[in-house]
């Protein structure tokens, strides 16, 4: 991995954990409203993204999460196997904001996963609280769409891990 994938990745984790953990009291549990999942639109840009958001995930779930290890497993799952998807996807939808939409609706629903975790975990009611973190989910996504588009006009996301 060249020196400059590997530094934007690292300034990406970081800049995900520092978000996570200003909104810490919205960011976790059954009702969830974590601003930084819109940096998961950078993947539509260049899939090299991948490792900044996983690690920026990982590192907020280890360091903020009230429910330890389960988080380090279904919450870094479920951001893994929705970049991947939205990596797959790629090859078909060539439009950035067809993109943006599937990686929102993409990460709207494997919140499932994350709802699975609740219920295990928690005891949470599986269905309102895949209800209540997907529309939460969906909120951050849709709205991060227009401020990511529009700081990769002024950064160029899609040109700087080139």
């Amino acid at each position: 991995m060249k020196l400059k994938t590997l530094a934007t990745n690292g300034i990406l984790a970081a800049l995900y954990m520092a978000v996570s953990f200003f909104i810490q009291p919205f960011g976790f549990t059954n009702i969830q409203f974590r601003v930084s999942e819109m940096f998961n639109h950078l993947i539509v840009f260049n899939k090299k993204y991948i490792f900044g958001i996983v690690m920026g995930v990982f590192l907020t779930n280890l360091l903020f999460s009230p429910l330890g290890v389960y988080d380090l497993v279904f919450g870094v799952g479920q951001s893994l196997i929705a970049l991947l998807i939205t990596i797959f996807s790629s090859k078909f939808l060539k439009n950035i904001w067809l993109r943006m939409i599937f990686n929102t609706v993409v990460f709207t629903f494997t919140m499932f996963i994350i709802a699975l975790e609740l219920k295990l975990v928690l005891g949470y009611p599986f269905f309102i609280t895949w209800f209540t973190i997907a529309a939460g989910e969906f909120v951050v996504m849709f709205a991060g769409m227009p401020i990511v588009y529009y700081l990769n006009k002024r950064i160029g996301f899609d040109k700087l891990l080139s």
